[in-house]
């Protein structure tokens, strides 16, 4: 199973297939993802524990374990755990590509924003 590590928190990819990819991905107190889009694919989450502060196109919206939000291709998007303890989510990606690369940075905390799309 694929894991990795990252400065917000970690995730682990559950299945990856030609349709789809699955993730389980944690956000550690505090911890924040890029605000980013992709080209290639859309995402659903659903909160399974903690609560999840989500920005779509600029709104932002606090959500809960069971709740669901979907991100369409394009839509620029980030997660954050503002609260103390981990938030989990699954991420199912759908789309023709799930590749890494397709993340496309606009914002990072992190010092990881892609230079040439600011």
């Amino acid at each position: 199973m694929e894991h990795d590590v990252r400065p917000w928190g970690e995730y682990w990819v559950l299945e990856d297939k030609d349709s789809h990819k699955v993730k389980r991905i944690e956000v550690k107190p505090g911890g924040r993802l890029s605000y980013q889009y992709h080209h290639h694919r859309s995402e659903v989450w659903t909160i399974i524990s903690g609560i999840a502060t989500v920005t779509i196109e600029g709104e932002q919206k606090k959500h809960g374990p069971g709740e669901v939000v979907k991100i369409e291709v394009m839509a620029k998007h980030r997660v954050a755990n503002e609260e103390q303890e981990p938030l989990v989510i699954i991420e199912v990606q759908l789309g023709t590509y799930f590749g890494e690369d397709d993340i496309i940075r606009l914002d990072d905390d992190y010092a990881r924003v892609d230079l040439d799309n600011k």
